[in-house]
Formats: structure tokens, C-alpha cells, sequence
């Protein structure tokens, strides 16, 4: 298959013959992304090289090469070469999987990771873990987080990179304009919807709605939790090749998100507002509450103009739950240093690393143990626009035990794919009822076992 990107042991070559920029320069499309590997000194003889991938986003390039040259002291037989992130990294990933030319390490999350650990891409670690890590270690983990790092024949593919969790913010200053009382830990989704009526308005009188309620970013786990708070699934919990994407209580859930944004128009999405997505629009004041992450916090905190509010997200008819992202770390399978990338690996999940990444950035650490540093790093550096501000709500979810993950499919890409498009027919756009979710939900079963099989609330 042909790449426009250079292999893994090209890359190597150029990278320990120059300096980082001069070796990124080369690299065709790994764009520049800063100063991204400043520095670096030529490889010794017998040295292990090693390439590291992960996001390229302004702040973390920085971060990386600082961290880095701890890991170079503390290891001096393994060289580690950052890239960035290709911009297309679902697509592009996959190609160089394939072609062989993929990072020893990188980086992974949401329906993708798994997708690439079904078609055997990643490495097992478990006997790295069972040789490596001790209980406590594991156990400062959120287990649904950590659990979700293992394919459904029992591998492991990837172990945490940090724990993004869903929140809701919302605009005090609103709030108080309109005589709503704050969300807090005890708001279902009930109360949700009554703060939502009395919060959207057209505040120009041209007839036309100018603040909404509430928005939500219409993705797989974006829309999941709504099912899992209804007590339902898109994945039967005991068969990973069983649909229940289409069952009474996924259905209820789903619908009330349509009724919101497409009936009592109380709830945003994408197109409604303009803007390029929830925390956008939340800074902008179009919307009173948004469903987002811990990952938004330091643009909300920078951006916004008013006071904000974060509480955890608000319980469904039949549960409490809230998202725990799958961000993690793997080892590709092809590579030819596998106990060395195994190393590195235990390194970016380190505590240092996580505080390094809590510090950059504000991710929000992926053990519990560390997320008191983490608020201490916030309010640091945000002390007005965090004060009031409940960050703890964001680690509510792992410390109290009601985080849910992605659900993952036997084939994941296939219906993934087919989900997204109908999602964006019923709920971004309004341009199909909710009946049109189950001819979505027939493909997707027949992607799985066959056409007809399993098919569960679809007579």
C-alpha cells in the first residue's frame, strides 16, 4: 500500500543524522507543528530508537521533548523519537498499520482504538502488566476505563492516558438573569429539561431562537450515556456481536434527545448554533449548558466572559453515568522492540507524566491519586474564573464508581459508521424520524452475525 509518509526506519535514519527539526522537515507529512524535536543528538552506536506519536495540538510538542529528556536520562540505551499525530489519523493510522510503517508507541481513543485493535495492530500487554504493574497501580485506575482497554477475546490493547470525563458546564451569569437554580449532584434528567425550557430564548425578538438550554455534541458516546441513563445499550453487555441499539429503552433515550432539539427546541446541535462545537458555543453564549468534558476546561476557563459552573452529569430515568473517555496508550504489534516501546509506555503513564500533562493543559490525570494536583493546577493558574467552580464533579464519575465507556461492537468500524450517518439524519440535521433508526439498527446487527440475527425491539 503506498504512504506519503516515511517509513518508521527512514525516519530514524534522518532523525539521528540531524538535528529534530531537520529530521521532521524531511518527514513528508509530518507537518510542523512548532519546535518539535529541538536538540535531539545524533543516535549512539547500539542505542534502541524507538517512535513515539501523539498529539499535535500547540501545547503538548513542548511538554513531550521536556518529559523526554527525563525518560533519555533515566534510559540511555533507547533513543525516542516524537512525531506528531497525522491530521488524519483514522485514516492515515490505518495505512501505515498495514504497510508496516506505524509508531512503536502512540496514542488512541474513542471507536477508532478499538477498530485498530480488532484487526490485531496492537500489541497484548498482559504479560507486560502481570510481570510490571502492581495492584495499586491498576487500582488508581477508573476500572470501567481501565477494563475497556481489552478486546473481546480477552487482549489488552492500551492502558490510560489520562480520564476525560463528561460534565455539565453551565453560565451562572444566565442562570441568575433568568431565575434558575444551579445544577447540582441531585439534578436527573427531569430537572435537566426544566432548566432548559425556562434557559432558551430569543433575545433580539426577530423570532427566531438566539440561546438554547442546553447542546450536545451528536457522537457514539456523546449519545451513549443518554441510553445508559434510560438503562439500555447499543451493545448486549454478554455478547459483543449483539445489537441492542434498537431496544425500547436505547430508543426512549434517543428519542428524547429528537424531541429536545428538533421539537421543544430547548437543546442545540452543531448546525443550530453555527459554531464548530459545544465549548465554542458555550464561550460564545449561545447556549446556557453544555454536555463536555474536563478536556474543554482550560479553553472554557480562558475564553469564556462570565462566571461558570461545572456539576456532574444529570441522572437518567434508570441510572446515574457518565463518560469515561478511552484515551490510552498502545504498542504496535510490528514492532521490533517490543520490551524497550514496553519502557517507554510505563513511562507516559507514570505519574510525572501525568502531572506534566495536568500542568500543560489541564487533562485530567487518569489515577485518582493525582487529581488533587490537578485542581491545585487549575486554580493556580485560573484562581478568579475556578473559584466556585466544582472541578471535583468532573472525578465524580470515577471516585463514586458510575463511569461508563464506549461501547464496542465485534465490528466496530462497520458500525460505527453506519450509527454516525443516522445520528446525523434523526439528530444533527432533523431531516428523518427516529423510525429511520431501524434500518440502521438492521445493518448493524447484519455486520455483525448476519442479517436477521439478534435484532432486539425492531418488530
Amino acid at each position: 500500500m503506498k504512504t506519503n509518509r516515511l517509513s518508521r526506519r527512514q525516519f530514524l535514519r534522518l532523525a539521528g543524522a540531524a538535528t529534530g527539526s531537520a529530521a521532521l522537515a524531511a518527514c513528508g507529512s509530518v507537518r510542523s507543528v512548532g519546535s518539535v524535536q529541538p536538540g535531539v543528538t545524533p543516535h549512539k552506536a547500539g542505542q534502541i530508537q524507538l517512535v513515539y506519536q501523539d498529539w499535535r495540538t500547540d501545547w503538548f510538542p513542548p511538554m513531550v521533548q521536556q518529559m523526554l529528556a527525563e525518560f533519555h536520562a533515566t534510559h540511555p540505551g533507547i533513543r525516542v523519537f516524537y512525531v506528531p499525530d497525522p491530521e488524519n489519523l483514522e485514516e492515515k493510522m490505518l495505512a501505515d498499520f498495514q504497510a508496516g510503517t506505524a509508531p512503536d508507541v502512540f496514542q488512541g481513543c474513542c471507536a477508532h482504538f478499538p477498530i485498530w485493535a480488532q484487526r490485531d495492530f496492537a500489541l497484548d500487554l498482559r504479560p507486560y502488566v502481570s510481570a510490571d504493574l502492581d495492584k495499586a497501580t491498576i487500582e488508581d485506575w477508573d476500572p470501567a476505563q481501565y477494563h475497556a482497554f481489552f478486546t473481546r477475546d480477552g487482549r489488552q490493547y492500551a492502558l490510560p492516558k489520562y480520564h476525560g470525563a463528561l460534565a455539565l458546564y453551565y453560565n451562572k451569569d444566565l442562570f441568575d438573569q433568568y431565575r434558575v437554580d444551579y445544577p447540582d449532584g441531585s439534578w436527573t434528567h427531569d430537572d435537566y429539561l426544566r432548566a432548559m425550557k425556562r434557559l432558551t430564548h430569543d433575545r433580539d425578538g426577530d423570532g427566531k431562537t438566539d440561546l438554547w438550554g442546553s447542546m450536545i455534541d451528536v457522537s457514539w458516546d456523546r449519545v451513549q450515556i443518554h441510553v445508559n441513563g434510560w438503562g439500555g445499550h447499543f451493545v448486549d453487555p454478554t455478547d459483543a456481536a449483539k445489537s441492542l441499539m434498537c431496544a425500547p429503552e436505547a430508543t426512549a433515550a434517543i428519542d428524547w434527545l429528537r424531541t429536545r432539539i428538533w421539537d421543544d427546541r430547548v437543546m442545540a446541535t452543531v448546525p443550530t448554533t453555527q459554531m464548530k462545537g459545544t465549548h465554542e458555543a458555550f464561550i460564545n453564549g449561545r447556549v446556557a449548558m453544555i454536555e463536555d468534558g474536563s478536556w474543554a476546561l482550560k479553553d472554557i476557563l480562558a475564553g469564556a466572559k462570565f462566571r461558570i459552573g461545572v456539576a456532574p452529569f444529570p441522572a437518567g430515568p434508570v441510572r446515574k453515568v457518565t463518560l469515561a473517555t478511552t484515551d490510552g496508550f498502545g504498542i504496535f504489534a510490528g514492532t521490533h522492540h517490543p520490551d524497550a516501546a514496553w519502557e517507554l509506555l510505563k513511562f507516559l503513564i507514570s505519574k510525572e507524566y501525568g502531572r506534566a500533562m495536568a500542568r500543560a493543559n489541564f487533562l485530567q490525570p487518569a489515577r485518582a491519586s493525582l487529581v488533587d494536583d490537578w485542581i491545585e493546577a487549575i486554580r493556580k493558574e485560573y484562581p478568579q474564573e475556578s473559584k466556585d467552580v466544582d472541578l471535583a464533579a468532573f472525578a465524580d464519575g470515577h471516585i463514586k464508581g458510575y463511569s461508563v465507556v464506549a461501547e464496542v461492537f465485534a465490528n466496530m468500524e462497520d458500525a460505527k459508521r453506519i450509527a454516525d450517518d443516522a445520528w446525523n439524519r434523526v439528530l444533527t440535521f432533523g431531516q428523518a424520524p427516529l423510525d429511520d433508526l431501524k434500518a440502521a439498527c438492521i445493518q448493524i446487527q447484519a455486520a455483525q452475525t448476519g442479517a436477521g440475527q439478534g435484532l432486539q425491539g425492531l418488530q
